[in-house]
């Protein structure tokens, strides 16, 4: 449960956030989204917070970090994509979730490309054990014929892996941001891109010494449909990615899927194809269309008349307040996996099963 630490009720702005956290919990008291339990479940999410945080449309208020809280606190483990330089928003953001709230992150990625992001990992330390490994992934130089060695293109955004401990459960997981480029289904830069990511994860959690036998890739890949080759170019490196993930639209509109959640994990693999996933989709309780008026006054003058000093009519100020809740929430929804972690019954099992085998010595003839 996150803290409202800064909430009275002689302020109005204060009355409208309780409203708006009290629809959230009513949404997720209702909703056919798994609860947290202590030791039998990991609830994964992944959510990429638009400019977390910047100043395009000002900075966030208090509000949607208090909205932002109440969504991760419903979740193990959160991996976030697109947080910025500016580090106030997440900081402001551990406050509500709680002390036992932890974050990992990378430093910004440069470039123009880069955009200048970081990705990160949320975790209730109550119950996910960071393992001690943690890594920015580098695709390694790729060998010629004339066994020269010559740098692979890196990734615009680079990926972050990090080893977690939950349960029975040990697992590698990497997050990334692939690049859009150009707003085509199939751009070859982000096919390639995700190729060269999944191939390498793949890989690497084939070796002897691999941290973890069990990979999860998981973020924003700018996927359009399942059917197209991008969401290909994960499965054709061995990633399995569960058919309710694949039919889980994550923008707001809902009519693409750029976000998912890949594995190569065999502790799991019986179960991925029935277990629960889902996308939250807040701005049925928050920032909601009828709200649009109440925000008048926080989205400043910009929502009446242009740069150019030329008034906005009512459609254009409708376009002008859906465009400003995503730089407060998101423009895209968090997507979710539950997993069984508790492998207690089918350890036991199996050393049963070895102890009612017929035991056999190879020199022992009948």
């Amino acid at each position: 449960m996150p803290f409202y630490y800064n909430i009275d009720g002689r302020k109005e702005s204060d009355k409208r956030i309780a409203r708006g956290l009290l629809r959230l919990k009513e949404s997720f008291a209702k909703s056919k989204q798994p609860k947290r339990t202590v030791r039998e479940t990991l609830l994964l999410a992944t959510w990429n917070i638009r400019e977390f945080d910047s100043a395009k449309y000002g900075k966030r208020g208090k509000e949607c970090i208090y909205y932002i809280a109440e969504i991760i606190s419903q979740f193990d483990l959160v991996a976030i994509q697109e947080v910025r330089d500016d580090l106030t928003a997440l900081n402001e953001l551990m406050k509500c979730l709680g002390g036992w709230w932890k974050y990992l992150l990378t430093d910004v990625t440069q470039g123009q490309k880069g955009n200048r992001e970081r990705m990160a990992f949320l975790y209730d330390s109550r119950k996910i054990n960071f393992g001690g490994f943690a890594t920015q992934i580098v695709v390694p130089p790729v060998q010629k014929k004339e066994k020269l060695l010559v740098p692979a293109k890196q990734l615009a955004r680079t990926p972050f892996m990090v080893g977690f401990r939950v349960g029975w459960f040990n697992f590698t997981i990497c997050t990334t941001h692939i690049l859009y480029g150009e707003a085509v289904a199939e751009n070859p830069e982000r096919i390639e891109e995700i190729e060269a990511l999944a191939k390498f994860l793949a890989d690497r959690a084939q070796e002897k010494y691999a941290w973890s036998k069990n990979m999860i890739l998981l973020g924003d890949f700018n996927i359009f449909k399942p059917e197209d080759k991008t969401l290909a170019a994960i499965t054709r490196q061995g990633f399995f990615v569960p058919k309710q993930i694949q039919k889980l639209p994550s923008n707001v509109p809902q009519n693409k899927h750029y976000d998912q959640i890949a594995f190569i994990a065999p502790d799991i693999q019986d179960q991925l194809e029935m277990c629960n996933a889902g996308v939250v989709n807040y701005y049925e309780q928050v920032f909601r269309p009828e709200d649009e008026e109440m925000y008048s006054e926080e989205m400043g003058k910009a929502y009446v008349k242009t740069k150019e000093g030329k008034s906005r009519d009512k459609a254009a100020r409708t376009r002008y307040y859906k465009d400003w809740r995503t730089y407060q929430m998101s423009d895209h929804l968090p997507l979710w996996i539950e997993l069984q972690i508790d492998f207690g019954k089918q350890y036991l099992d199996k050393i049963v099963r070895r102890e009612l085998a017929p035991i056999r010595s190879p020199t022992h003839h009948l």
